[in-house]
């Protein structure tokens, strides 16, 4: 099993053996029902088979953290400094298992959102033995960041030589509330912690593992400084946002405006980094609607607004399709949501995202009426999604009785040659058609028929 590595110059994820790996997956945690039967090994076999289920849906990653802090049983330390047996043993098996059927982990040492909800009762609460008096100075107290830097060593040194471990997102969705409402604490806390953990790895192990921060999106907003440490810190190898625009993705009402969010989003955040790193998003999902007004979306409405946004990240040019947090009861992807997570594989071959140094085209692209376009390219491939605009119905989805339009697309940026044009229905998981495509220069123009969605792959040919 190889180790995932990032390149230099190239936006996308590729193996040690220098083939093409693409993060597809979504989050889950210790205590989802899903994984819950590995604690204590109390179902190890049900987890084999549900593991295997992923991998057989296309899924090559988990996101996951240490621990969970919405209740007070899973906590990775207790008190801290002192590294709970049954949790280590529930890690101990889940490398086990993913080195066995074949899946990846990108890993988030704490879990800051319940731990700021529930800092009452956190080990790292000076009130509980811990080293921090108040959750306002996690990232400015001395001894919080030995404890962090502790919690990194006892990983690594335990988990950290393990290719199914992807990728650090060293700390989940920071925030300048984590340093007194000082924006500027983030970048040095983030410095102090990637180089610790990278000279740490490279000691060890003799490589390190590549490294993210997570954020909550629309703290990008308020706090706009903050896209330097995010999206261009140079300790850092990828980028990953988290995707709760207010009023559509977190709360939405059909399943067209949040894919149009997703790549305005991304095109926004392809835009912030100055090298071509990857990019992609590592939560999304109707945060509001389930937490807030404590609703459930209808299954099949939800299984389409995960699918749209799913191509609607891919095709913006981020790693993937982005890693939804379930916010469902049960807390967990539905079988829709899962089929359409095995039906983005089969796409993937159609680009070399080995040599893919694609910039975002969602606003240079040029697509009929009653049609969007989320799209990519360079100069030798294109990637694009066209999503039908003019067609939904009451319930918020797309008309799958709705007649084919024709929709005719212009993307820019191909030099002139040969190309393989092929056109797939994301909903199947099958291509439509090929076809071969000369272009003499100028926009590449294409035409092709959709009831609801397609999407287009471009790749120019060796010469005939």
């Amino acid at each position: 099993m190889p180790w995932i590595e990032t390149r230099p110059g190239l936006p996308y994820f590729v193996t040690s053996e220098g083939k093409a790996w693409t993060p597809i997956g979504q989050n889950d945690a210790i205590d989802w029902p899903e994984l819950a039967g590995l604690y204590r090994r109390r179902d190890v076999p049900g987890i084999r088979r549900h593991l295997q289920s992923l991998k057989d849906h296309g899924v090559t990653c988990l996101r996951l953290m240490l621990e969970y802090a919405q209740g007070r049983h899973r906590y990775l330390e207790q008190p801290a400094g002192k590294f709970v047996p049954n949790v280590v043993q529930w890690w101990d098996d889940m490398f086990a298992l993913c080195e066995e059927i074949g899946l990846y982990i990108l890993l988030t040492p704490f879990d800051t959102f319940f731990a700021w909800r529930q800092w009452q009762h956190h080990p790292y609460n000076l009130a509980n033995g811990g080293p921090c008096a108040d959750r306002r100075r996690w990232m400015l107290c001395d001894d919080t960041r030995l404890a962090i830097k502790r919690r990194l060593e006892f990983a690594t040194r335990r988990w950290g030589a393990s290719p199914a471990l992807f990728a650090w997102d060293l700390w989940n969705e920071i925030h300048p509330a984590h340093g007194e409402d000082e924006p500027d604490a983030c970048a040095p806390f983030i410095t102090d912690l990637s180089q610790f953990l990278r000279a740490l790895e490279l000691e060890l192990h003799g490589r390190a593992h590549p490294q993210t921060t997570s954020i909550f999106g629309p703290q990008l907003l308020e706090a706009p400084q903050l896209c330097e440490p995010i999206f261009r810190h140079r300790s850092l190898t990828f980028a990953t946002t988290h995707l709760y625009e207010f009023g559509t993705i977190d709360d939405p009402k059909d399943t067209v405006a949040p894919a149009l969010a997703v790549g305005r989003l991304m095109r926004a955040a392809i835009l912030e980094t100055d090298d071509f790193r990857p990019v992609f998003d590592s939560e999304h999902g109707p945060i509001h609607s389930f937490i807030d007004r404590h609703e459930t979306l209808p299954e099949a409405f939800d299984d389409e607004y995960f699918r749209h946004m799913q191509w609607a990240h891919l095709a913006s040019g981020g790693a993937g399709g982005g890693m939804r947090w379930p916010n469902r009861h049960p807390h967990m992807l539905t079988p829709g949501m899962r089929e359409a997570q095995r039906t983005m594989a089969p796409f993937l071959p159609a680009i070399d995202w080995t040599s893919f140094r694609r910039r975002n085209l969602n606003e240079e692209a040029q697509v009929s009426k009653g049609f969007a376009a989320c799209a990519c390219g360079d100069e030798h491939q294109a990637l694009a999604w066209l999503l039908r605009t003019d067609s939904i119905g009451a319930d918020g989805r797309l008309r799958a009785d709705a007649l084919p339009a024709r929709a005719e697309l212009a993307l820019p940026g191909l030099a002139p040659g040969h190309y393989r044009v092929q056109l797939f229905d994301t909903r199947s998981g099958r291509f439509l058609e090929t076809q071969t495509q000369v272009h003499e220069g100028g926009n590449f123009k294409l035409r092709c028929d959709a009831v609801t969605d397609v999407a287009i792959a471009v790749r120019r040919l060796a010469a005939p």
